[in-house]
């Protein structure tokens, strides 16, 4: 068969999807414009007094499978300014790599305030790790970091202080990039982390719904075990619990003046296996709690739209998905001849603008840290390594959808390497 004859039902598949493409991206230009127009001034977080007798007790969990950065968290942790008869530290090794225990075991016999965490398996993933070590931890506040996070000194009092309203179930920190001027790869996929963390997080924020994060978060423990702890085999745990959370009407704080430093992905397969990771567990926890989001009474309207599309954002990716591969067989199938530059640029120009929103919001986060100037390559990356990811994501979507599981995946940590005992 010709490639011609593909080509009318290319340009209406094309023409069709365009509309939803258009309709995410008027978004992402409307999100990013209100940051810009209602962006208050940020203020500072405020602190705990450490000489207080009525400092809680905390308990820093660091979940980890076969990384041995969880050493580096861990050093940073016991050099918070904080008591040190007000917390403790609980690695969770799910490591089946031996050398890996062996070196873990080496670093916490030097110190008495650490502890190591073992179940021998890796059931229910991350969350499951977490629910285990919650049985061995003394803490009433509970602080959960990913391996590859470096905490600041100052991390416990800050994030200890919200915790005084004892409405206040759980507290998270804004991310920070240790490596986001690694490569193209660990670039784009800070851009991808600043347009949630610098624009969509602030207004959840706002309206009451702010979501954790997964990593440099704080859970009040007594409203972690009333709700029945993490929810094991969950992509993301943070995000299932939050919605529980919101919907017991508790409050979750987002701490966007503060900061803490964690690694972003820097390898291509790396990058889609999180983001892929992400869109099935975001998507599934919307599944799950629907028809609480939709129909309950606990949110009003605005909040309904706004979790909505915080935890069904990546559906914009199977239509980015058939926007190029349609618009590529548009191009290819259609018959050759004499190109007219004026009209092509200008259709080029306007189909891009339109559909641009996403791009215009990464620019804004981005200029909120001062790296406007990597709006051009972040652009070019979203056009390769950006397509490439998307159908990864396209798969953690759909897999969600149709209720297929997923196993957890580990992402390549460019702390792994030299850490030292």
């Amino acid at each position: 068969m010709s490639l011609t004859l593909l080509h009318p039902y290319s340009v209406f598949i094309y023409e069709m999807i365009t509309y939803p493409v258009i309709f995410f991206s008027a978004i992402f230009y409307f999100i990013a414009i209100r940051d810009l127009v209602q962006r208050k001034k940020i203020t500072v977080s405020e602190e705990v007094d450490v000489k207080s007798k009525k400092l809680p007790f905390v308990t820093i969990q660091i979940p980890t499978l076969n990384e041995i950065v969880a050493v580096r968290c861990a050093k940073r942790c016991l050099e918070l300014d904080y008591p040190k008869d007000k917390y403790e530290i609980i690695i969770g090794d799910d490591s089946n790599d031996k050398k890996i225990s062996r070196r873990i075991d080496k670093f916490i016999h030097k110190y008495s305030q650490v502890k190591v965490s073992r179940r021998g398996n890796n059931k229910g993933f991350k969350a499951g790790n977490l629910n285990y070590m919650l049985k061995q931890s003394k803490g009433e506040i509970i602080v959960i970091f990913d391996s590859d996070f470096v905490p600041h000194k100052d991390f416990l009092k800050k994030i200890v202080k919200p915790f005084e309203d004892t409405n206040v179930a759980c507290v998270q920190t804004k991310w920070g990039y240790i490596n986001k001027n690694q490569n193209r790869v660990s670039k784009l996929a800070t851009s991808v982390l600043m347009v949630y963390h610098h624009i969509l997080a602030p207004i959840n924020e706002r309206l009451g719904i702010s979501l954790l994060f997964g990593s440099g978060e704080a859970v009040r423990r007594s409203a972690l075990e009333e709700l029945g702890g993490w929810q094991e085999g969950s992509l993301t745990e943070d995000v299932e619990f939050s919605v529980r959370v919101l919907k017991k009407g508790y409050k979750i704080k987002y701490l966007h003046s503060f900061e803490t430093p964690g690694e972003v992905p820097f390898t291509v397969k790396g990058f889609a296996k999180q983001q892929r990771r992400w869109a099935y567990g975001n998507t599934k926890a919307f599944i799950d709690h629907s028809k609480d989001i939709l129909f309950g009474k606990i949110f009003t309207i605005k909040q309904k739209l706004y979790l909505m599309f915080t935890l069904l954002g990546y559906l914009i990716s199977p239509f980015i998905a058939i926007f190029f591969i349609s618009g590529t067989l548009t191009w290819f199938t259609g018959t050759p001849g004499p190109i007219d530059w004026g009209k092509f640029l200008f259709v080029f120009g306007k189909m891009l603008l339109l559909t641009s929103g996403y791009l215009f919001s990464v620019y804004v986060a981005l200029r909120r840290e001062g790296g406007g100037r990597y709006i051009f390559n972040v652009f070019f990356s979203s056009l390769t390594i950006g397509i490439f990811v998307t159908f990864y994501v396209c798969l953690g979507v759909l897999k969600a959808f149709i209720g297929k599981g997923m196993a957890w995946t580990i992402i390549p940590k460019q702390g792994n390497r030299g850490v030292k005992i």
